[in-house]
């Protein structure tokens, strides 16, 4: 009796305090070669065609200090293979770039994340179509994060970039960087099944001592 008492004591612990891992598919820009396609994101734009943006180089304007460096956590991406491109001469572009990320077998309500990023000219995060952070520079980082809004299965992050309207020297990229990220997994039916069972047996030798 005193053993299956405690076994379900185990089975609650267990089950308030999940075991939390780190939310898998939160890609940092740039984690590939330079010069080759970024694949983690997906690409639209208003501007330009292509699915796959591509991953800047060091050294080469506008990444040569005009824009913050890139490094080895992660690196410019840019709509266009050539990253120095003069884009949107006669009206504001628009360029999103997605990010989608599985939650299957994890509680989407204990997850979390947070992060950093920076772009040219201007950003807007969302998760799942809401809101979560902005950000309007390319020498400067900028907070972005979440602790609500996801859901069960697939999620999808946007980077929706505007590129200010400007006749020459006029190239966009995109800087995201996650800083930490966690999800606790669902328990297994096993151990609900232990706390249930448990937590009746509690209740029985309870309520039989009160009757003694």
């Amino acid at each position: 009796m005193k053993h299956t008492i405690f076994a379900a004591a185990l089975a609650l612990a267990s089950l308030s305090a999940a075991h939390a891992d780190t939310i898998n598919g939160l890609y940092n820009t740039g984690l590939g070669d330079e010069g080759t396609a970024e694949t983690h994101y997906t690409f639209s734009s208003t501007s330009v065609g292509g699915s796959v943006p591509t991953i800047t180089t060091n050294n080469i304007w506008p990444v040569d200090g005009t824009w913050l460096v890139n490094t080895d956590t992660s690196k410019w991406i840019t709509p266009t293979a050539t990253q120095g491109q003069s884009l949107d001469p006669a009206a504001d572009g628009i360029y999103t770039y997605t990010l989608k990320f599985n939650l299957a077998g994890y509680n989407a309500a204990t997850a979390v994340f947070d992060g950093r990023l920076a772009a040219d000219n201007s950003v807007i995060v969302k998760l799942n179509g809401t809101t979560i952070g902005s950000g309007q520079g390319f020498q400067s980082w900028y907070d972005f994060g979440a602790g609500s809004g996801f859901v069960a299965g697939l999620n999808t992050l946007e980077f929706v970039v505007t590129n200010d309207q400007l006749s020459g020297g006029n190239p966009t990229g995109l800087r995201v960087e996650f800083e930490s990220s966690s999800v606790s997994a669902v328990p297994e039916p096993a151990t609900y099944g232990m706390l249930l069972g448990g937590l009746a047996l509690v209740g029985a030798v309870a309520r039989r001592r009160k009757q003694h």
